[in-house]
């Protein structure tokens, strides 16, 4: 029996010796198999252009010793050459993948890239890479392309589309211009295709309806022309899409219905013609719906509230009418609810005031009712300039009412304002600019003496847990005097919606000093040099600075600029509204970088303010006037009650009184 049992032992030990030495021989081979030297010396050529000096040529490139393999020493970056070694018998190798971001390469593409004839993955994302595509470049076999984050400029490359092995391509961020050529259709494998931030323009050709295979498809920041078209109803396989600030126009088509598996739709700042909401209820797996300022109206369909997967909801700035849906109160674990900027009207859900959950209900036209909330709460439900005008109840306090009247108990106005945007107290000049250090902002009300903000948004894409809405110097500044620094040295962000409020000011007209600086991109050849951030300034509601670029403007980043108008105050308040219209790149130094950013704000009046001595005087006035009034009235409810009619001696006596 112990013998029967010693066989089955012995061929286990031999399995595993044999296995075991297999291994060893394989891995001896793989130390030995070195990359091809015709690759070696091409890789030296690419390194020499790009000014890649950290290559070292001692050590083989494939052997994933030296710095042939970075990653991780500061955020996006890569340097990375991988090798597939498995050729002829596993002693031989060849480049099938090099990736360098972030590492503020400045030089033009090399043609040599097209000599490596089993590369399938290029990465040069976020570096400063100027000129156009090499024309050698049609001969590669790439699967996955990615030059996002650069100075690439000239039209659409045309070379790329001779690459037909591609599934994932972006040119994202970089000064490409002109029409997307019908070329484009060729493409057939493709599965991602980004084209945002550049310049591209004219209307998306129809070629782009044979790229049935997208899952991904982003035209973002472009200035384009034309509807969207119809034929996105062909893009059946894709899950995200985004369409915003492109200068596209509406309506969202009816073929967008097609599209059942679509998890992240973005589509903003259309132009064109007013529609009805586009229907979206099969997207079962939808997790970010954004139909913002779309030109929407109607109301709300119901069906939204059944997005199981739902995470982010913003409908904001359309003309969204009725009442919040009721199948709304599934939506209980939805990250972020934006409804802001419509003419909603009803009662606002209780479910909704009730969230620990950013939702963003400013500026509507709802209903209030005695469990309505008296106040604006100071967390993560905004419900600034949500009621009715018609809503003149006094027990509510101003915020909450349409064009926010003036808060004090007292009426007590005022005639000056200056904020340190983001900063802390600082005086500039003799003059004192209060502290503005709230740190958050996806949905919030703050209010301060005699002023206050309401923000709205997240910063997307960003993959932090906390956005930051207070910004910290990292450029240079320059042409600056150190007291004003003080201004300019954090500034509050805003990555959608951001209103300051004046308020309880005396009528009158006012200048209005905005202060700008960029802060955060940068005056060098390096990819921080790259960000565009451009928004959208209204004072009383009306549009001041339209695609407004503070870099540009300034004549470069870490420069003071300031803004002057003159605006009229009528009732007391004054609003400065801040708003990011899809425009300008999102992903520069990294994602979620974009939106309305401002230093300080200050106010004065145009007219001679009143002295103290006229306040004194005013304040009689006001006294004398409160006592005639009383004296008027209760000689009025004398008579009323016959104390001064004309019998009996209390006539006389009254008589007497008035005619001694």
């Amino acid at each position: 029996m112990g013998a029967v049992f010693a066989i089955p032992k012995l061929l286990l030990a031999l399995v595993v010796f044999y296995t075991t030495m297999l291994s060893f021989a394989t891995i001896g081979l793989a130390a030995t198999a070195k990359l091809h030297s015709d690759e070696v010396e091409i890789l030296k050529k690419i390194g020499k252009k790009l000014g890649k000096k950290d290559w070292d040529f001692g050590i083989d490139p494939c052997s994933g010793e030296g710095n042939w393999q970075r990653l991780g020493e500061r955020k996006g970056f890569e340097s990375n050459v991988t090798c597939d070694c498995t050729f002829n018998g596993n002693s031989s190798c060849h480049v099938v993948k090099i990736a360098m971001k972030a590492q503020n390469l400045s030089s033009t593409l090399p043609p040599e890239f097209s000599k490596l004839p089993y590369l399938k993955q290029l990465d040069l994302s976020r570096n400063y890479l100027t000129g156009s595509i090499p024309p050698q470049w049609a001969t590669m076999h790439l699967v996955e392309l990615s030059l996002m984050g650069n100075s690439l400029s000239g039209p659409f490359p045309t070379v790329l589309t001779w690459i037909t092995t591609l599934k994932n391509l972006s040119i994202e961020v970089n000064r490409f211009s002109g029409p997307i050529p019908p070329e484009i259709g060729k493409l057939i494998n493709l599965q991602k295709l980004i084209l945002s931030s550049n310049a591209f323009t004219g209307e998306l050709p129809i070629e782009l309806a044979k790229l049935t295979n997208l899952t991904d498809m982003r035209v973002s920041d472009n200035n384009f022309s034309g509807k969207i078209p119809d034929f996105i109803g062909n893009w059946t396989q894709i899950k995200k899409l985004h369409m915003g600030g492109c200068f596209l126009e509406g309506p969202i088509p009816s073929s967008i219905s097609a599209l059942r598996s679509l998890s992240d739709l973005r589509i903003t700042d259309l132009k064109g013609q007013r529609s009805t909401f586009p229907p979206l209820s099969n997207m079962e797996s939808m997790k970010t719906l954004i139909l913002r300022k779309c030109q929407i109206y109607g109301e709300i369909p119901g069906y939204i509230g059944y997005m199981e997967k739902l995470k982010i909801l913003d409908l904001s700035f359309n003309d969204l009418t009725g009442e919040i849906p009721m199948t709304f109160v599934q939506l209980a674990d939805v990250d972020l609810i934006y409804l802001t900027g419509n003419r909603l009207t009803g009662s606002i859900p209780g479910w909704l005031l009730g969230r620990n959950k950013n939702a963003d209900v400013s500026y509507n036209n709802f209903t209030w009712e005695s469990s309505s909330p008296a106040e604006c709460p100071r967390g993560s439900v905004n419900l600034v300039e949500s009621y009715s005008a018609e809503d003149k109840l006094s027990r509510i306090h101003p915020c909450l009412k349409r064009n926010f009247p003036c808060p004090a108990a007292n009426n007590e106005r005022h005639y000056l304002l200056h904020i340190n945007c983001g900063g802390k107290e600082a005086s500039v000049n003799g003059t004192k600019y209060e502290a503005d250090r709230e740190q958050r902002g996806a949905s919030m009300f703050y209010l301060g003496q005699n002023w206050a903000f309401s923000s709205t948004g997240n910063f997307m894409d960003n993959d932090v847990e906390a956005d930051i809405y207070i910004e910290t110097n990292t450029s240079a500044f320059s042409n600056i005097s150190v007291p004003d620094s003080e201004l300019y040295t954090t500034a509050r962000a805003s990555p959608l919606s951001l209103t300051y409020y004046g308020l309880c000011l005396m009528n009158g007209n006012y200048t209005v000093k905005l202060h700008f600086a960029e802060i955060i991109f940068t005056n060098d050849r390096s990819f921080n040099s790259l960000g565009k951030r451009i928004f959208n300034v209204y004072m009383q509601d009306k549009l001041v600075l339209e695609n407004f670029n503070i870099e540009d403007e300034a004549g470069g980043a870490g420069k003071p600029l300031i803004k002057s108008f003159t605006a009229a105050v009528t009732s007391g308040t004054l609003k400065i509204h801040f708003y990011w219209a899809g425009k300008g790149t999102t992903g520069i130094p990294d994602r979620g970088e974009y939106g309305p950013l401002i230093s300080a704000i200050s106010v004065d009046p145009n007219f001679e303010p009143p002295s103290d001595g006229d306040n004194k005087d005013h304040l009689i006035i006001v006294v004398v006037a409160a006592v005639v009034l009383l004296g008027l009235l209760a000689l009025c409810v004398m008579w009323r009650k016959g104390w001064m009619g004309d019998n009996g001696s209390a006539n006389k006596g009254m008589k007497h009184f008035f005619y001694p």
